[in-house]
């Protein structure tokens, strides 16, 4: 559930960068958009653990929780607080606060502080902060801290807290190893192959004949409606707003026109460019000479290289272009000159230029009859595109004044639509793969952030082009899908129930004949009904790394188990039982040139340094001190679930 979290706590990067990680989720400015965030008082004392003088409030757990909860649920959209704390949220998030606490007190005697640059430097970093330009920006800082009911002490006394915890636990990972034997030893295991076999008794296998009659299944369907939730959806109501929204916009002006016209003289009056040839030279003389012996149409190019010279040459040149690169006097030259012939030399800063010119193109221009079209053009969109602008500003205003969807709609003669049934994720419910419209899916996050149904937004679908407005049209909570439904995947579900516990001892039977020694397939006959036929398996460990952590459970106990020995594995949801037999080990041969060895070497030193960071995080936890207040606890978690209101 937590894959979010387990993910980042799991990896090698550490348990101290995990920490400060954490120490950010209390303020969710990492990525999410943190709705309904704020956090009242709770019975049960205010405070949820005591760190040695220190304490961590249940105000701050709560808000730690939720913009926690709210980062994972970006990632699993059907996700419920409930859901979030029984998959270990509140340990991992109090764990989290409680431990960057206890190196703030450990450092605070002990001399260690993160300074006010530093804490600087780190907010600076956070993009959630930064403005349009990438920069920090002061407003936005300002702005996103009132949104989240939080002060700049907080926040810096919280980034500080993950800088010290990262100066404390870096350190003590830094530089690990493992002695090279060991790491040959480890890697040879990466080389190595099983084999063996995998036998399936599914619950199926054992199921009743009958169906289940209908008091029956109602009951192990009441027994059982967390299994069959149905995500919580939503309706959105929307009307696009787009340039053809718009009533008759002015068409440009004869004065606009012309001074549009006049504005850009530059693009439209006549224009020359040249592309040349040059050398430069020290002297006049020495310009003269290579100029002389050029001739009017010889190649520049050769009679600078007899010379020793390197002769340069520059594209489509303007008179202005030239001046910048070499000097007034060159380019008033070069521009004297026709065509395939040298201008007479001329001098720069750096010295004499001998220029030829290869070729001319000359822009006639434009009259302003000529360019009427495109200044028409261009004008009449900019002025569609300023009346869009204007048409969204005045609806902001509608909707901040409280103005719902329908009556903004009726006064700009917009017509609203509305989507099916949405979930969290843009699907529409009950449709396998069909998504919302292109239009809709930038609305879906914002519209499943609303609190209640009819609160009017604005969006831009496409800039400067398309905006919508929209509101949530009926929200459907997450609700057990009714019995009608659902009643032969419900009845299948009953079955294999019924057949689990007859499962679990034909497995047992299996098990014991294959550890007397009793062939597979004798072993087999004992389950008293057909079985599917046993999966053999000739593997080497490689392969479940190239499984990218999608390794099946069966084949990830084959790799923990002993020679010639036999365990049974439970499935998941009551599905039935392995009997996993592993009946041989061919080790592998890893020398200290190897590629792999190189590898092994720098995970297991990865490890080592993490394994050693996490020992001075729990001794300086142990010397500081943390004590919980279970009732504070308990009350922060009934809050978060609504227990208090039943």
């Amino acid at each position: 559930m937590l894959g979010f979290f387990r993910s980042f706590l799991k990896s090698r990067i550490g348990v101290a960068v995990a920490l400060v990680f954490l120490g950010l989720i209390a303020l969710a400015f990492a990525s999410a958009d943190v709705t309904g965030s704020g956090f009242g008082g709770v019975a049960g004392g205010d405070r949820a653990a005591k760190v040695g003088s220190a304490r961590v409030d249940t105000s701050e757990l709560g808000k730690a929780l939720t913009n926690a909860f709210e980062q994972e649920r970006q990632k699993q959209p059907g996700m419920t607080m409930k859901d979030f704390l029984a998959a270990g949220g509140m340990e991992t998030v109090l764990t989290g606060l409680t431990d960057r606490l206890a190196m703030a007190e450990w450092a605070r005697k002990h001399g260690v502080v993160a300074g006010d640059r530093l804490i600087d430097s780190e907010i600076v970093k956070i993009p959630a902060f930064q403005g349009p330009d990438g920069k920090f920006s002061q407003s936005a800082y300002e702005q996103l801290l009132a949104q989240r009911g939080l002060t700049d002490k907080q926040v810096r006394k919280d980034i500080g807290q993950g800088l010290i915890a990262r100066q404390l636990l870096l350190p003590a990972a830094f530089g690990a190893q493992m002695a090279d034997e060991a790491v040959q030893r480890y890697a040879a295991l990466l080389t190595e192959k099983r084999i063996g076999t995998i036998v399936s008794v599914p619950s199926l296998a054992f199921a009743p004949a009958s169906p289940p009659d209908a008091a029956t299944l109602t009951a192990y369907y009441n027994a059982n409606k967390r299994r069959y939730m149905q995500p919580e959806r939503r309706t959105i109501r929307y009307a696009i707003v787009d340039e053809a929204s718009l009533k008759t916009v002015p068409a440009p002006t004869e004065a606009e026109i012309a001074q549009r016209y006049k504005l850009n003289t530059a693009i439209y009056a006549p224009s020359e460019q040249r592309s040349v040839t040059q050398v430069i030279v020290p002297t006049e003389a020495a310009a003269k000479a290579l100029a002389s012996e050029v001739g009017a149409t010889g190649s520049l190019d050769n009679a600078a290289r007899t010379k020793g010279l390197v002769a340069s040459k520059l594209a489509d040149q303007t008179r202005d272009t030239l001046t910048n690169q070499t000097s007034r006097a060159v380019a008033d030259a070069a521009f004297a000159a026709a065509s395939g012939t040298l201008a007479a030399p001329a001098k720069s800063g750096l010295g004499w230029h001998v220029v030829k010119v290869d070729a001319i193109k000359r822009n006639p221009g434009k009259t302003l009859d000529q360019a009427r079209p495109e200044i028409v053009a261009a004008i009449t969109l900019e002025k569609r595109r300023a009346a869009l602008s204007d048409l969204a500003a005045q609806v902001e205003q509608e909707i901040d004044n409280g103005t719902g969807l329908a009556d903004i709609a009726k006064t700009l003669n917009l017509t609203i639509a509305s989507t099916p049934a949405l979930t969290a994720d843009g699907s529409v419910f009950g449709k396998q793969g069909e998504k919302a419209s292109a239009d809709i899916a930038p609305l879906v996050q914002a519209a499943f952030a609303m609190e209640r149904e009819g609160e009017a937004q604005l969006a831009e679908i496409k800039p400067g082009e398309k905006f919508a407005i929209y509101d949530v049209g009926q929200l459907t909570a997450a609700t057990p899908a009714p019995l009608d439904l659902i009643k032969g995947a419900v009845a299948r579900d009953w079955a294999v129930q019924q057949g689990s516990a007859k499962a679990k001892a034909a497995t047992d039977k299996i098990l014991a004949a294959l550890n007397k020694g009793t062939p597979l397939a004798e072993a087999m006959k004992l389950a008293g009904v057909a079985l599917p036929a046993p999966q053999p398996v000739d593997l080497p460990r490689q392969a479940l790394t190239q499984m990218q952590g999608k390794v099946p459970a069966p084949l990830a106990l084959m790799f923990a188990m002993a020679k010639g020995s036999n365990k049974p594995l439970e499935g998941p949801n009551n599905g039935g039982w392995y009997v996993v037999s592993l009946k041989e080990i061919v080790l592998g041969k890893v020398e200290r040139n190897d590629a792999i060895f190189k590898q092994a070497t720098a995970s297991f030193a990865q490890d080592a340094g993490g394994e050693l960071a996490d020992q001075l995080r729990i001794a300086i936890r142990n010397d500081v001190g943390v004590e919980r207040n279970e009732a504070g606890i308990k009350a922060v978690r009934d809050q978060l679930t609504g227990a208090n209101a039943q």
